[in-house]
């Protein structure tokens, strides 16, 4: 017993859809709204003026006088540390959270998560400097690290192996959610004179509450419970949450998982090693292709992206609203989906959807929109449903399969450790796109979409060789998985 479990009992396993684990995951993936609500409403208010006059009067300055380069209005370094000095901090965060994770429990990393957030709100709404702006960015950076870290192993816990896809996207759904409800907020308050900004960053307190005062409540996972030692109430917990007492098979392989989980004290050495090969490769290209597809560019520099193109104030901040509902309603077609039609071709068929949608973007920028130049009304309702449709198959496939994929992978031993990886991976590279897209946008004009386009190209051709259909296998026999696909049983060692 190396690689996970000793046997195959999946076919033994028992149990329902019960009301225990469908609160603990709506309370749980309360944290994705969180995440969710900063994507949506960081672009908002960066676009409005008053936040700009107090914050960054430089920009206002560019946006306000006609520039010779339409791409360049926001163009500015500072501004962009404002969205991406969340991500950083996340970054160190989640590494953090990973031994408290392991060693306190996925419910402990919840809650502090939701207070660190509930922390970085009140600062935000009460910004009086950019260095008080700042601190209450990074603190909310802590609870996305802690919260991203945690939400989805325990999701993916909690959850029957036949229902494991669908639950683990309510994560996602609270993280579209989110965005939908930060956009209509932005919608709402940037008219509001002059404090709709701190009014719009002020309520991301209300989800930090709710995730805070419901980890409270919500009882830890089996898996972690016995991983701890607490043998006794992991199996009280798994009953409970499976509806039925007979749960020998679930718990047993539980029981021998954690036993090689203790056995391993150093879990990030030990997924270097070479029978982890596979989560590991996982655990770094999920998350960065996730970013890579261009969607968060999209969504935290909505309205700028908008503003840049001609639209209007209203306009832009209409049709970033408009995104954020595209996504919320596509995240119910991937869980409609995910566990009938499989992983796999859920993100190959987003892959392609989103290819063709940013090189049509590409083409009507590059050949109608120039210098000095505004789009006219019909190729900027072009540009809009090409957007549109872009989020939307984002929303089936790499938005919720991103987190998926890597949550259900990684055998008990190094699933904290892995987890801290991916979301690690996943908000370094989200950091590095917020802090370059601005500029990007500036040096690429319409090329920005074909720099997507290649990577969305890539990171399809990546799925349909190297990643397995997980729709089906039980977390703690992902092992035998990878040794029937074609790639990764020849990098395997031969003993498991």
């Amino acid at each position: 017993m190396e690689d996970g479990v000793a046997k195959v009992r999946a076919e033994q396993y028992k149990g329902r859809i019960t009301i225990h684990v469908i609160i603990a995951c709506i309370v749980a993936a309360t944290g994705g709204s969180l995440f969710g609500y900063d994507v949506g409403i960081s672009g908002g208010v960066t676009s409005m003026d008053d936040f700009l006059l107090k914050f960054f009067p430089s920009v206002y300055k560019q946006k306000m006088h006609a520039h010779e380069n339409n791409y360049c209005k926001y163009n500015n370094q500072v501004l962009a540390a404002f969205t991406s000095v969340l991500y950083i901090s996340g970054l160190f965060a989640s590494l953090v959270a990973s031994p408290v994770t392991r060693k306190y429990g996925r419910r402990t990393s919840i809650i502090v998560g939701g207070i660190s957030f509930l922390i970085g709100s009140v600062l935000n709404a009460a910004a009086a400097n950019l260095a008080m702006l700042i601190i209450g960015r990074i603190m909310l950076g802590v609870g996305i690290g802690f919260g991203d870290q945690a939400i989805p192993l325990y999701l993916s816990e909690m959850a029957p192996t036949h229902l494991r896809g669908g639950l683990n996207m309510m994560f996602q759904v609270a993280t579209t959610l989110g965005i939908f409800t930060a956009n209509m907020i932005n919608f709402g308050t940037h008219n509001i004179k002059p404090w709709g900004w701190r009014l719009s960053l002020g309520l991301a307190a209300i989800p930090a509450l709710l995730m805070t005062v419901g980890g409270i409540y919500i009882p830890d996972t089996p898996n972690s419970l016995v991983e701890r030692g607490s043998t006794e109430k992991g199996r009280k917990i798994l009953e409970k949450i499976r509806g039925t007492n007979d749960v020998d098979a679930e718990f047993q392989d539980m029981v021998e998982a954690s036993e090689l989980a203790n056995s391993i004290k150093h879990p990030f050495r030990n997924i270097l090693e070479k029978r982890y090969r596979p989560e590991l490769i996982m655990a770094i290209f999920m998350p960065a292709f996730q970013i890579l597809t261009g969607i968060n560019s999209i969504l935290f520099y909505a309205p700028v992206l908008f503003q840049s193109m001609g639209f209007g104030r209203d306009a832009s901040l209409y049709s970033s609203a408009l995104t954020g509902g595209v996504l919320l309603l596509s995240t119910f077609i991937s869980i409609a989906a995910v566990d009938k039609l499989g992983r796999r071709p859920l993100l190959i068929s987003g892959g392609i959807v989103m290819i063709i949608c940013q090189v049509i973007v590409a083409i009507i920028l590059g050949l109608k929109f120039g210098e000095n130049q505004e789009l006219s009304k019909g190729y900027s309702v072009l540009v809009v449903i090409s957007i549109c449709l872009f989020v939307l198959a984002f929303g089936w496939s790499w938005g919720p399969l991103g987190w998926t994929v890597p949550s259900e992978i990684f055998p008990l031993e190094i699933r904290s450790a892995g987890q801290s990886i991916t979301v690690a991976v996943n908000l370094l590279f989200t950091f590095m796109i917020a802090q370059a897209f601005l500029s990007l946008l500036c040096s690429f004009k319409f090329g920005i979409f074909l720099f997507f386009a290649g990577w969305i190209t890539m990171m399809t051709i990546f799925v349909v060789l190297f990643l397995p259909e997980t729709k089906g296998i039980p977390i703690e026999e992902m092992a035998f998985m990878w040794r029937k696909h074609w790639f990764w049983q020849r990098i395997l060692p031969d003993k498991l």
